[in-house]
């Protein structure tokens, strides 16, 4: 009798740490229900919002294409070289080849006034442009990344606001 005793009692104890187990799990998976849009999912809304379907494909086509100073094909293609094959095959507008030189063939905007396929300058290096991004929308942007390739990202990360010095459009 002892020995039931003894047994019923150590699957009540078994049953009620379950119970508990599923309790404070679920009553903390429901504090974490309200989560922010990944990285990935505001990228893929700022591609969805491009009025011009034609760089949405140039993009894509291009997305993780690696990174190569000098190089302008899908082998290796640098900032400033994306930059100039997207103006040329979307918006049909001849670029300087160094993204120095393609900074001083905008006419400068605030940030907050840029349109698709604008231009955006930084300076990683402390002085000079050094590189050059294509606006999208929505603080997005996309350039060939020295560490990941052709990228799309967001603007508002503090290393971008960092280093931006200058953005606008083509002068005419």
């Amino acid at each position: 009798m002892n020995r039931l005793v003894a047994l019923l009692q150590s699957r009540f104890k078994l049953s009620l740490v379950f119970v508990l187990a599923i309790v404070c799990a679920s009553c903390g998976s429901r504090r974490h229900t309200t989560k922010s849009p990944t990285v990935a999912a505001r990228t893929a809304d700022a591609m969805s919002h491009l009025k011009s379907k034609k760089l949405y494909t140039f993009i894509t086509d291009w997305t993780g294409v690696q990174y190569r100073l000098g190089g302008l094909d899908k082998k290796g293609i640098d900032c400033s070289g994306f930059a100039l094959l997207l103006q040329k095959d979307i918006y049909g507008n001849t670029l300087p080849r160094r993204s120095r030189d393609q900074a001083d063939a905008i006419r400068e905007k605030d940030p907050g006034q840029l349109n698709e396929g604008d231009l955006i300058f930084f300076s990683f290096g402390g002085g000079a442009v050094d590189h050059v991004g294509v606006y999208l929308n929505n603080n997005y942007f996309v350039h060939a990344s020295t560490t990941r390739g052709v990228v799309v990202d967001d603007l508002t990360l503090p290393v971008y606001q960092k280093s931006l010095v200058k953005a606008g459009s083509l002068k005419n």
